[in-house]
């Protein structure tokens, strides 16, 4: 038995430290977790205390431990130019979307002002442009065929309502009995998007739907519970089944289950619903963000002739054939 060896044993209960460096190493090693976890803490804390939701709190703490792992910095060294270069990162190497960078700028800048206490720092880096992109949607055939690959009651009936009545993945899972109205055929959304509680409409077909999967499963408190006591279906769930039912109908098109709440919104303009009952169905905050399905109905467009079609009907020759 070598030296050391003999001192373990005799000094066993006590804590020996052979190396006064590879102490103090660990220790600021600790150290430093330690400041992660209770800065993390203190950043949970502020956003509750600032009344976020908790999807929001969760997307805000993600972004914030993305940076500082990205910068490897400690706290007091961390400066703007840094989340200038992650910015950067973000949108140049990885290729992420101008609202998914934006959304980490503003878990930073948040993160920055409430926990650092040095939001000047971020006050010149500027946000990347909104993208004006239009939103997917399932016309009336491909919403059919994706409805009838679904043999699941429970499953048909959470498609049902999302797309007859505008919901979000996250508003349906998290719908109780009590918030279906049968006498006025109305849903009560409660806490929506925003801490929002708004009404919207309760289809026949899917209120057919829900009396036969409640037939079945017999839900009591959660309208679609979970795999846990006490718990509602996952967002995760909605989306692998919606997915399925897109590929066994063949469905190409870039569509998540976000799209039947386009579609919803789309369908109802196209049929000549008022854009403002749309904004209410579907919570928005402001007429502008409703107004975005104009550009991607057909109830206008479809009556104007294109001039080609003019031209030969005026000419009445079609000898270009």
């Amino acid at each position: 038995m070598n030296s050391k060896a003999q001192l373990n044993s005799i000094f066993e209960a006590e804590e020996i430290i052979w190396n006064i460096n590879e102490r103090l190493e660990n220790s600021s090693r600790e150290k430093n977790i330690y400041s992660l976890d209770a800065v993390i803490f203190s950043l949970k804390k502020q956003l509750i205390l600032k009344g976020y939701t908790n999807k929001t709190i969760t997307a805000y703490v993600g972004h914030v431990k993305r940076f500082l792992q990205y910068t490897n910095k400690k706290l007091e060294n961390i400066v703007g130019d840094d989340v200038e270069v992650y910015m950067f990162m973000l949108l140049n190497e990885q290729q992420n979307s101008h609202s998914y960078a934006n959304q980490s700028l503003s878990a930073i800048k948040f993160f920055f002002k409430y926990v650092l206490k040095k939001d000047y720092l971020t006050y010149e880096i500027h946000r990347p442009k909104k993208e004006n992109k239009l939103p997917e949607v399932l016309n009336k055939e491909e919403i059919f065929a994706i409805f009838s690959k679904v043999s699941n009651y429970k499953h048909k009936a959470i498609l049902f309502l999302i797309y007859s009545s505008g919901l979000r993945v996250g508003e349906v899972v998290r719908l109780k009995v009590e918030d279906i109205d049968v006498e006025r055929m109305m849903i009560h959304i409660r806490q929506g998007k925003g801490r929002k509680d708004r009404y919207t409409i309760l289809s026949e077909v899917a209120l057919k739907a829900l009396r036969k999967y409640a037939t079945i499963e017999k839900p009591r408190d959660w309208l679609f519970s979970g795999s846990k006591e006490g718990s509602f279906l996952t967002e995760r769930s909605v989306q692998k089944v919606f997915s399925k039912a897109c590929k066994d109908a063949k469905i190409n098109k870039n569509a998540s289950v976000h799209t039947l709440r386009h579609s919803f919104a789309t369908h109802l303009l196209e049929a000549g619903t008022d854009l403002r009952y749309i904004q209410e169905l579907l919570g928005h905050k402001s007429s502008k963000i409703t107004e975005i399905y104009t550009h991607v109905s057909n109830k206008s467009l479809s009556k104007i002739q294109s001039p080609l079609d003019r031209l030969l009907d005026e000419q009445n020759n079609n000898k270009v054939f």
